[in-house]
């Protein structure tokens, strides 16, 4: 039987200012701008069939859609919301997705890279341990400017669970 599942297309993060946001990915994570979906200079979407779609409350209006790619990795698909009792990003101890993890070659240079785009790490990198551990395997938390978690992950020492992942029998 034929896998209908091909992978990750893309993550919708919702952000504060999606022109600031754009800039931060752009120059912290070589991101590209593909297109816009929804402008600013259009008026704000504000219908029940909009927040009936998205699952969001009343009073919410969708300000703009601009989706990014990312080198070898997904789409980004950015998000500006108006709604005056929006609650700020979510930590790693919320319920939800939490993070965006992006894998590097480079762990000082990677941070280096966000750091001048405007992120904060949260710690210096951290080895990575247990069935993870190997030679220069590392992770850094980071905050991006509106405050989302960002992690940056480099495991140049293979992981185990490599065997078992569809990119290895695909040799992607």
């Amino acid at each position: 039987m034929k896998n209908n599942l091909h992978g990750i297309d893309h993550i919708g993060i919702t952000v504060p200012d999606i022109d600031k946001a754009t800039e931060f990915f752009v120059k912290g994570l070589d991101a590209v701008v593909l297109y816009d979906t929804y402008t600013k200079d259009q008026p704000p979407r504000d219908s029940d069939f909009t927040r009936k779609r998205l699952g969001i409350e009343d009073e919410t209006a969708e300000l703009a859609i601009r989706m990014l790619a990312l080198p070898n990795g997904p789409g980004l698909e950015l998000f500006e919301f108006y709604n005056q009792h929006q609650n700020g990003p979510i930590t790693p101890a919320d319920i939800g997705f939490q993070h965006l993890a992006i894998y590097v070659d480079d762990m000082n240079e990677a941070l280096q890279k966000v750091e001048a785009a405007g992120a904060k790490r949260n710690s210096d990198p951290v080895a990575l341990n247990g069935l993870e551990e190997g030679k220069g395997n590392v992770f850094c938390y980071c905050k991006t400017p509106w405050g989302s978690s960002l992690e940056l992950i480099s495991y140049p020492t293979k992981q185990p669970y490599t065997k078992f992942s569809p990119r290895e029998k695909w040799k992607v």
